[in-house]
């Protein structure tokens, strides 16, 4: 039978088991359940575990971090590396988010396109490669991580711990017809105690789910006097919602979620909370927090304010995302998610971001770097892929560059192959994410030719 009649054979199947996958919330937690993701991080690395031993592949587990199946002989081997957490949900869903619903064509979920969907396509690819016993000369691992999303340490302890390295790898987890190149991508978490003065005290804010989100919505609940509140809720704003309470008002921002790799497509409910707050009379650390937030950075997505704008031909613009603050305790937190060009250094946006926050009275308690990727397109693992797009789609189209992180960064001889087809939506991180049913077979196959080629 032939390679894509095995796969569209598999097709209620492959469907079937990404449900499933879907409706398991893995979405990083520190609860106490012993596991370094969480309980159901875990619980989804073990059911695609499950599923590949059913499927008749050998199967490993490395201390919870990292799981992996396997086909194949040869001292060589290629890999194809998947993701399984998730980002939190979020606000603005109109179906259920871990429900796995298929609907008009589509399957929807967190998870369905970023990067469940594609991993439960790379397991059928490999199984409909096998089934059709096509020759591999190299062997094929197919690896599920746990923690993309909230720092890649999964892959930083397989490559601590001895795991193999491949000859070539792809992660469907980007764009196509290939990334050849990943932004610099800098997480950077600072905080700062407020010692608040004046009439106005800030005594709740929130907004954002994650810091590679563009926040859609943002709250502050504000401590005044009535006379002030009112003067406050008076306020006219563009998506500013004012709610006078019994102590002083609350202010809600509306804005619109996007992945935070591609802020121009999202409006920051953050940024716009701290401008309308920048208005008020405020006092001392508050002013001052409010004053940054507001002026340094504000809705701006390319760090503009922060003296750091910069881009280049291969990759564009650098990109800004303000993806979270919180208050607890007199604390007022912040995340920060931006994205440098590749032929760019880290060492020309990290240090002026710390200090426009240290000036502020911030401290910076979090960092996380991974340096800008570029591989070339005339280079061995390029040609391959490219060579695979081409020949399924019949299309030219040229590599590319993103401003996503993938885990190409973390693994040598890597890069980004889908799931991503040109012209689509890009729908990760946002409400609704789904991927069409044709676009799941489409993936699948694509990936059994890379499969084929990578291992050859």
């Amino acid at each position: 039978m032939e390679l894509y009649d095995l796969i569209e054979r598999d097709k209620d199947a492959l469907v079937r088991d990404l449900q499933r996958c879907i409706r398991i919330p893995s979405v990083e937690a520190r609860d106490g359940s012993g596991y370094p993701y969480g309980e159901q991080v875990h619980r989804c690395l073990h059911y695609m575990l499950d599923t590949a031993a059913e499927l008749g592949f050998s199967v490993h587990n490395m201390d919870e971090q990292v799981g992996w199946c396997e086909y194949g002989q040869g001292e060589e081997m290629a890999a194809v590396l998947c993701h399984l957490d998730v980002v939190p949900e979020g606000e603005g869903w109109t179906v259920p988010p871990y429900e796995g619903r298929v609907a008009g064509g589509r399957i929807y979920g967190r998870g369905a396109m970023d990067d469940k969907g594609p991993a439960l396509c790379a397991l059928y690819a490999l199984k409909a490669v096998r089934d059709a016993g096509l020759p591999l000369k190299r062997r094929v691992r197919i690896l599920f991580g746990l923690n993309e999303e909230t720092g890649s340490a999964d892959m930083k302890y397989y490559t601590s711990h001895g795991g193999e390295i491949p000859v070539m790898g792809i992660t469907p987890d980007g764009e196509y017809p290939v990334i050849n190149g990943e932004k610099g991508l800098v997480t950077q978490f600072f905080a700062k105690e407020l010692r608040q003065t004046g009439e106005i005290r800030l005594v709740e804010l929130s907004g954002g789910e994650a810091h590679n989100i563009v926040p859609a919505q943002a709250a502050a609940v504000l401590s005044c006097s009535p006379e002030m509140a009112e003067r406050i809720a008076a306020r006219h704003a563009e998506r500013i919602a004012c709610t006078l309470t019994e102590t002083g008002v609350r202010v809600q921002a509306q804005g619109a979620g996007a992945h935070g790799g591609t802020p121009w497509e999202g409006e920051n409910a953050i940024g716009r909370l701290m401008i309308f707050l920048s208005a008020l009379p405020l006092e001392g650390g508050l002013k001052t927090a409010a004053n940054l937030l507001a002026g340094r950075l504000g809705m701006e997505w390319d760090g503009r304010s922060l003296g750091i704008a910069m881009e280049d031909e291969l990759s564009g613009p650098l990109t800004m995302n303000l993806g979270v603050v919180r208050l607890e305790e007199d604390v007022l937190s912040v995340r920060l998610n931006y994205r440098y060009p590749v032929t760019r250094r880290f060492e020309e946006c990290g240090p002026q971001v710390q200090a426009a926050f240290e000036k502020a009275g911030f401290r910076e308690t979090h960092l996380l770097h991974k340096q800008a990727l570029y591989m070339p397109a005339d280079s061995p693992l390029v040609s391959r892929l490219m060579r695979v797009y081409s020949d399924y789609t019949g299309r030219r189209d040229a590599p590319k560059c993103i401003g996503g992180g993938t885990y190409a960064k973390m693994i040598p001889n890597t890069l980004a192959f889908g799931p991503v087809f040109p012209g689509d939506e890009v729908r990760e991180h946002k409400p609704d994410e789904y991927m069409e049913l044709s676009r799941l077979m489409d993936n699948t196959k694509l990936l059994a030719g890379a499969i084929c080629a990578l291992a050859n």
